[in-house]
């Protein structure tokens, strides 16, 4: 998502197309994707009312059905982006169409021979394109996935050259889902505003021209899956994430809750939403962007469509004053957001180390 790739060579030696290694079944996995023990992926064991994540009915927000459900929804919303910062969310408004027909183009394009994929290469360094991203060296681990990373907004952020051409209206149906989720996470941000006690448009109103993007990513089954990770743990840069899970998909999505990764299943036709690191600057802390990570199944390969929203990359950001007093002082420094995004894309990911940009480090008196 950053306004300027690195410039300079990076040698991140060979790496295998995980579709094409996993067509092979392998019995032995490469060591570049085995995880050191202290990594390996663990699934959490928790009574249902603790596993699952807060359920939003958009409906009774957009349709101001009655003040009271409003109300009641706004809270919702609040309460889990405070307690949560992952919900899921219903009667979205994203025509279900387009998300079937986007899911089965996506499907369609990973299918593609090598040949025709590699057509769109990510180059080191960069985040757009077919392969993998956020490797920096030959002797980095890495993710068992392939991605299809693309900017949307502005136009000017976009390198057509990567965006595929097969299959036939791919580009066509990428442009008409991306304005539809746009439309949500605008609609979102409002109410997150609201729910704070901000006015509706104070997030609108600082983002200048919102940057877009997608990344549809690829977890094809691995023979050994406890050996791996799909995409390693890591918050996001945003402001808000949109994750889309493709039917049929088995369970891959964790978040890191109190200490313990919890699988999210996802309802149908739900997206599931998260926090971004911006509204965890915006907001000074109050609402918090969390770790999740991806992790590989036995059996099925998983699927998931990931739109990032996020502020113009020219505009400066720092915590909002309505959040910094004598009880909450300030954590983060003010910064310019393209700045971040390029600190973001040129590190691996790693927990939520990415945010250290941003914070006001505290010396030790002693």
């Amino acid at each position: 998502m950053a306004p300027i790739p690195i410039i300079s060579p990076i040698n991140v030696g060979h790496i295998d197309d995980v579709i094409e290694l996993s067509k092979t079944k392998p019995d032995t996995i490469p060591q570049r994707f085995v995880r050191d023990i202290t990594e390996r992926p663990t699934i959490a064991t928790l009574t249902p009312n603790k596993a699952h994540m807060p359920i939003i009915d958009f409906s009774n927000l957009s349709k101001h059905n009655t003040h009271e459900l409003f109300l009641h929804e706004l809270l919702n919303l609040a309460t889990a982006c405070k307690n949560w910062g992952f919900f899921q969310v219903v009667n979205h408004g994203v025509d279900l169409n387009l998300m079937e027909s986007i899911e089965k183009m996506s499907n369609e394009f990973f299918m593609l021979p090598l040949e025709e994929k590699q057509k769109y290469p990510m180059l080191p360094g960069t985040i757009q394109g077919y392969g993998q991203a956020f490797v920096f060296s030959e002797d980095q681990k890495l993710d068992w996935c392939n991605m299809l990373a693309l900017a949307i907004e502005p136009q000017h952020a976009r390198n057509p050259n990567l965006w595929p051409k097969k299959p036939e209206k791919f580009s066509e149906t990428l442009e008409e889902y991306s304005r539809e989720v746009r439309k949500l996470c605008e609609n979102l941000v409002k109410y997150i505003a609201i729910g704070l006690g901000l006015k509706e448009e104070a997030f609108d109103s600082m983002f200048g021209e919102a940057v877009q993007a997608i990344r549809i990513n690829y977890y094809p089954a691995c023979s050994r899956p406890e050996l791996v990770m799909g995409l390693s743990p890591h918050s996001d840069g945003s402001a808000l994430t949109v994750l889309q899970q493709a039917k049929g998909s088995p369970v891959g999505l964790q978040i890191l809750k109190d200490g313990i990764w919890i699988p999210v299943h996802t309802l149908p036709n739900a997206l599931v939403i998260n926090i971004g690191d911006t509204i965890e600057v915006l907001t000074n802390g109050k609402y918090k962007s969390v770790e999740h990570r991806a992790v590989a199944n036995e059996n099925k390969d998983r699927l998931s469509l990931v739109t990032f929203y996020a502020p113009s990359y020219e505009v400066e950001l720092g915590p909002m004053p309505e959040f910094v007093d004598a009880n909450h002082p300030c954590k983060f420094r003010r910064y310019n957001h393209g700045e971040y995004s390029k600190h973001y894309i040129t590190h691996r990911l790693q927990g939520k180390k990415a945010l250290d940009f941003a914070k006001i480090q505290t010396r030790n008196a002693f």
